[in-house]
């Protein structure tokens, strides 16, 4: 039977773990791209004025639409699996996603074939192409930047921890929502700021945003970010009930309580 639940424990923090730093990696791949919500929507710009003379609109990366499953993961492990489990899967994801980012330097940097330049050398309205500097425009990003996501990552997972588990010392097993919406919040609201103070004013040499702009832009994406958070609440529930189901609930009860205790060992 012992065999049985720790096997049970290692399948859920691999399965969780495997979410977690799939969707930090993606999230980080295609963060690149930025999108419209409201065009996305078919809604009308936002147009949102703050402490600058520019308008605002929900203008976000494209990594932005997974970073809310890297919360509700995070949340999820840190009540199963406690603060040993979420710092684990934090500095790992933190690791293979440098090792992602020198694998796509390495790709865009090396000499790109003739064949494959002449048979991708027209777009899809017969004009000119250049296949491999599209590629590398996609795949490569500034180091500030790299270096601004992967402190904000940090920052934003060890803050996340400690306020889960502050909340939860003072309520109890109760309310889950509480927690790990409250965290969510807390963390991401230094998260949104952190990487645009590195990014575009610390090491920004002379092409620096004002600090009117970044807590502009800093707001708009918080606001995303609270909004996805409350509503994606319901899925911690969804989570937990399937979670509860594949390893019963006295053992689910069990390892929670232990999580919070001693945390995941080895």
């Amino acid at each position: 039977m012992k065999t049985t639940i720790e096997q049970k424990k290692t399948n859920l923090f691999i399965i969780l773990a495997g979410i977690f730093i799939t969707n930090a990696i993606l999230a980080e791949m295609i963060g690149v791209k930025i999108f419209s919500l409201e065009k996305t929507l078919g809604l009308e710009a936002a147009q949102i004025n703050l402490f600058t003379d520019f308008k605002l609109d929900f203008n976000l990366t494209a990594g932005a639409l997974i970073w809310p499953i890297v919360f509700i993961s995070t949340d999820i492990i840190n009540e199963y699996f406690g603060k040993k489990g979420v710092r684990k899967v934090t500095f790992l994801a933190i690791g293979l996603i440098a090792y992602s980012f020198f694998i796509l330097y390495m790709s865009t940097n090396i000499a790109p074939s003739d064949y494959w330049l002449k048979v991708n050398n027209i777009d899809a309205n017969g004009q000119p192409f250049n296949i491999d500097y599209a590629f590398q425009r996609i795949f490569s990003q500034g180091q500030a930047i790299i270096v601004a996501s992967l402190t904000a990552f940090l920052i934003g997972q060890l803050l996340d921890v400690y306020v889960f588990h502050a909340i939860r010392s003072s309520t109890g097993e109760k309310w889950l929502w509480l927690r790990a919406t409250g965290s969510t919040l807390v963390s991401q609201l230094i998260d949104s700021f952190v990487v645009l103070f590195i990014a575009f004013y610390l090491l920004a040499g002379n092409n620096k945003w004002s600090i009117e702009q970044l807590l502009s832009i800093g707001i708009i994406n918080y606001i995303y970010k609270f909004t996805t958070a409350l509503l994606l609440t319901p899925l911690l529930y969804v989570a937990h009930h399937f979670i509860d189901n594949y390893l019963g609930e006295k053992i689910s009860s069990e390892i929670i309580e232990d999580a919070n205790t001693t945390g995941y060992q080895d």
